[in-house]
């Protein structure tokens, strides 16, 4: 009975190639590989081409999803590369670790933080990159020792100065003394373990006696745990993402495995077609001077060949010309790579995972890991249910597409915009949302009824009913409708109702773009707007400077919901702004606002706008206030004063006449009125301010009378009365 230990590090193509060459080589009739014991039955998956990776296997509590852990395999994956070797030769295999089910019961991280040795033995050796030090150290090595007992011995020898004291890895290591001791008993002749090159000393024989890892396993707490395949990303393996055992370059790893010659061309060459797709001048010239710079810094480094240091640098220096956002680019596109798997339809799936699969295919709208712009139009039944289906996940939490909200949220549209982006965690997400539903339409629904059925606040509740009509809910609707119903006639809040209003009002357009009946909730639209107008004067009574601000943009809300909800609910949205207007007893910002909309209405002729705005900006008026008064009336734009004369005059006047000590506190107003104005608008809002001071008459010159010394002495009496100069 022999038992070969092949210690590997995570995510390595240096550890990927020696371990299929080494199963090759050994021929064992079973392997044993460091993973959890619950996915054991999925292991024949992995012999088929539909299983491409990168894919992880996904195991989560089946009573708390929350409770979830993944191991990532990319192709070059020593575990990948075992577990195909093993699957396609007809060898049984299984996973050798502490059972994922007392982990999730202990509290403790099966995808946690893991230590990487050989990354601290190239550390020690001068080399920043784990691979290189590998290929150069254990491969590149001659004579009848293999990579693995050279690893072995340095483990061994690491492991006595760094003996680890934490009870989980001493959980692991005995449960994967155990599943070797059953294997062996079993009657297995030849067994290969491929493992963690820090884990090979504590699985070498001799083997410490069974019981004592008895008592170390002995009364673990366990917890019902399901298993299965996903789709993974190399973006996902790489470190920065916060994963333990994850790699900085898997795009690189990928490479460097499945090149089989040529390594250093055939990469840069991939980094000019990156940049060639982004309109950059790449040539092959570029090329060529980047691999003579790359063989170069390997040569003066001591390096057998070019490594990711060396042909970064050449990527940099020669075909990004030092310039940081294309080199940005070629590590994001390249280094770390975008490639996501594909896990077949025969692996095992929650049914709202299922649901969404097919709804996907069915839609063709495909999981990708990189972001993508979809550009829907409404009115065709494919862009519609693509819009439904993307709405619907979004209520499950699972942003698989990001909207535009300009599209969404507009007036009225037949188009909209998303922004896709498939990321390999919206598989447990998935998990979690099945506790709503089987299905994703039936899941969302549940999702909506439960949101209003503890009473939140009436925006919330209007919010809920335009997501059921952009998701076509139509079964929850009339549950919404009915809380949104009970929930405005006991709410006497006008802020509350006139917040609410806006989403409502937007839901009422989706009867014509979206093909639903939306009268029942006009009704409820047309009654909150009601108790709006009725209940504004006096909610608007006696509001300091930071409220007044707040209902400004209520109004602003109000007034386009009402355009939405037709011409009676304009017209009686308007009545009630032109008695608020006819008051007299608005807060200076509030003033001004409701003016602004009443002239733009065509409802405040351009005479009584002038009038109030003089009344306003009178010497008796406070400064603060007067310019609180023209926030509120140009927040619309400042093309009334291009167009009107006499009104730039009453802006102008007022302005020059702002004591010296005052303007400084109305300064920050009067920069966030006119600075909002466009930069055309300013230009020729300027231009009139000239023309205005121009018409200024000249001061008469002393040449022009008899008596030249008289007229001179008047001159400047003149000149101060008529604000001139000489």
């Amino acid at each position: 009975m022999s038992t070969y230990l092949l210690g590997i590090r995570h995510h390595g193509p240096g550890s990927a190639r020696a371990v299929a060459a080494r199963l090759a080589e050994l021929t064992p009739d079973v392997v044993l590989i460091e993973g959890p014991p619950e996915a054991d039955r999925l292991v024949d998956l992995a012999a088929g081409e539909d299983l491409q990776p990168p894919v992880a296997l996904l195991a989560y509590a089946a009573d708390d999803v929350s409770r979830a852990a993944f191991w990532p395999f990319a192709v070059f994956s020593p575990e990948w590369q075992a577990l195909r070797y093993a699957t396609r030769a007809g060898v049984p295999v299984r996973f050798c670790d502490l059972p994922v089910a007392h982990q999730f019961a202990s509290g403790e991280d099966p995808a946690g933080p893991h230590t990487d040795p050989l990354a601290e033995l190239a550390a020690a050796g001068g080399y920043d990159d784990p691979e290189r030090w590998w290929d150069d150290f254990v491969e590149s090595r001659r004579g009848g020792e293999t990579p693995f007992e050279v690893i072995e011995e340095a483990m061994t020898a690491l492991r006595e100065t760094e003996l680890p004291e934490d009870p989980h890895e001493r959980r692991r290591e005995a449960a994967m003394r155990q599943v070797l001791r059953k294997t062996r008993k079993e009657g297995f002749e030849r067994i290969a373990v491929v493992c963690g090159a820090w884990h090979v000393p504590a699985l070498a024989d001799p083997l410490p006696p069974a019981t004592r890892d008895q008592s170390v396993l002995k009364g673990l707490p366990k917890r019902k745990v399901v298993c299965t395949w996903v789709p993974w990303t190399h973006g996902r393996l790489a470190s920065a993402t916060g994963y333990g055992a994850g790699v900085r370059s898997p795009g690189w790893y990928h490479h460097l495995f499945t090149a089989a010659s040529d390594v250093t061309t055939r990469w840069l060459t991939a980094v000019a077609g990156v940049l060639r797709e982004e309109d950059l001048p790449v040539s092959t010239a570029h090329v060529i001077e980047a691999v003579r710079l790359a063989e170069a810094l390997a040569a003066l480094r001591g390096r057998a060949s070019a490594g990711l240091a060396e042909v970064d640098a050449a990527t940099r220096a020669v075909l990004c010309a030092g310039d940081d956002v294309q080199a940005d680019l070629v590590t994001r596109r390249l280094v770390v790579g975008e490639l996501l798997g594909e896990v077949p339809e025969s692996v095992p799936q929650a049914p709202l995972a299922a649901d969404l699969t097919a709804t996907a295919r069915r839609l063709r709208l495909k999981r990708e890991a990189v972001t993508r712009e979809l550009n829907l139009d409404l009115r065709t039944p494919g862009g519609l249910d693509r819009s439904r289906l993307l709405h619907r996940l979004l209520l499950l939490d699972i942003p698989w597409g990001e909207p535009e909200v300009s599209s969404i949220r507009g007036k009225g549209t037949f188009r909209e915009t998303w922004t896709l982006c498939w990321e390999p965690g919206f598989e447990v997400d998935l998990v979690a949302a099945a506790a709503h539903g089987t299905t994703v339409p039936t899941a969302a629904a549940a999702v909506v009824r439960e949101s209003v059925a503890s009473s939140p606040p009436l925006a919330d509740i209007t919010t809920a009913v335009e997501n059921c009509l952009l998701a076509d809910l139509g079964d929850a609707l009339p549950d919404v409708l009915t809380a949104l119903d009970t929930r405005a006639a006991a709410d006497a809040d006008v802020a509350h109702l006139m917040a609410a209003l806006s989403p409502l009002a937007r839901a009422t357009r989706y009867g014509d773009v979206r093909g639903t009946g939306t009268g029942q909730l006009r009704e409820v639209a047309d009654r909150i707007l009601a108790r709006v107008c009725t209940g504004l004067a006096p909610a608007v009574h006696g509001l300091d400077e930071e409220a007044a601000a707040q209902f400004c943009e209520l109004i602003e809300q109000v007034h386009e919901a009402a355009d939405l909800l037709g011409e009676a609910a304009r017209e009686r949205w308007l009545t009630a702004l032109a008695r608020l207007a006819a008051g007299g007893s608005l807060p200076p910002l509030l003033a001004g606002r409701t003016a602004r909309l009443l002239h733009d209405a065509d409802l405040l002729a351009t005479a009584d706008v002038e009038l109030r705005l003089g009344r306003a900006l009178t010497a008796g008026v406070a400064p603060a206030d007067a310019a609180a008064y023209v926030e509120g009336f140009f927040a619309g734009g400042g093309l009334l004063l291009i167009h009107d004369e006499r009104m730039l005059h009453v802006v102008d006047t007022w302005l020059g006449a702002i004591p010296p000590d005052v303007f400084p506190e109305v300064l920050p107003l009067l920069r966030r009125t006119f600075g909002a104005f466009a930069g055309p608008e300013k230009r020729a809002i300027g231009e009139r301010a000239v023309a205005l001071s121009s018409a200024v008459p000249a001061v008469a010159r002393a040449e022009d009378f008899g008596d030249a010394g008289r007229g001179e002495a008047v001159l400047p009496v003149f000149a101060a009365l008529l604000g001139a100069t000489r």
